[in-house]
């Protein structure tokens, strides 16, 4: 019987997980301003989030979300990556 620690899944190869990507600096201070709001007054994900750890995203930088959506095409959203 394998060990469960030694099995690796990447959830970001999953159908079900939507595409998620670190924003750069910059491209977090053009949304922060374009939508006149703090950091943490975004939806926040914990970097202990397996999809989080995927990534590498650290606490304080901003998650891109993108999901495919059958009514609007694409929707977008953005999460604050917070300890956990």
């Amino acid at each position: 019987m394998r060990s469960q620690s030694k099995i690796k899944i990447d959830p970001t190869k999953h159908e079900l997980v939507p595409k998620h990507e670190v924003l750069s600096v910059e491209e977090a201070y053009k949304l922060l301003k374009e939508l006149g709001v703090r950091p943490e007054q975004l939806p926040w994900i914990r970097a202990s989030d397996p999809i989080a750890r995927a990534i590498n995203a650290k606490p304080g930088d901003i998650v891109k979300i993108t999901r495919k959506s059958p009514l609007s095409g694409e929707v977008v959203t953005y999460r604050y990556v917070i300890s956990g």
